[in-house]
């Protein structure tokens, strides 16, 4: 195999290419972008609160009894979120009550939409009457919405078709051959 070249990959895997393809030789901890994700949105709590953020619940009473969590973990799991920027708290006043404040979706926050799309998709598969549970639907046309995934040229890509890579091949290699930890350059997201 030439040091460069992609794995051979086996059904239903992604091929790995280039200095990745010698999968052994790097310790991807610390940098993987699946980890890092995990690291901040991996709890099953943070999960169910994002969803009903996303059906519109705001306030913290509404959030802890719609995901049955306590509101110890529920108060937790929303200063985690915050704290990570998914969500932020905006003051609200009821008349004749003192201030308080509820939850809504950063940017970032709304953009975990199609994990939870895609969760969703997968979820349908498990146990359970395939008719129950929730839909979502476009508003324009009342279509099913589902998670695909695709290329940046548009094609919709399977998991035999897909291939990873080190994005910045040079450095990383650079890196590791100094004997320094292989961390990405910081990224602006």
């Amino acid at each position: 195999m030439n040091d460069d070249g992609p794995e051979v990959a086996g059904p239903d895997v992604m091929e790995l290419q280039g200095a990745f393809a010698r999968r052994d030789d790097w310790q991807v901890k610390g940098w993987c972008r699946i980890e890092r994700a995990l690291d901040v949105i991996g709890t099953k709590s943070a999960m169910v609160i994002v969803r009903e953020l996303l059906y519109g619940g705001t306030k913290f009473d509404e959030l802890a009894r719609r995901t049955q969590l306590s509101d110890a973990v529920a108060s937790s799991r929303l200063k985690q979120l915050l704290a990570d920027g998914i969500v932020e708290r905006r003051p609200y006043q009821e008349p004749g009550q003192r201030t308080r404040y509820e939850y809504v979706l950063t940017d970032r926050g709304r953009a975990l939409f199609p994990v939870l799309t895609a969760l969703m998709d997968w979820g349908e598969d498990l146990e359970g009457d395939p008719r129950g549970g929730l839909e979502v639907t476009h508003r324009g046309c009342g279509a099913p919405v589902s998670a695909v995934v695709r290329c940046a040229e548009g094609h919709e890509v399977s998991v035999d078709e897909a291939a990873a890579r080190i994005r910045d091949e040079a450095w990383a290699v650079a890196a590791r051959e100094r004997g320094r930890k292989a961390s990405p350059p910081a990224v602006d997201n």
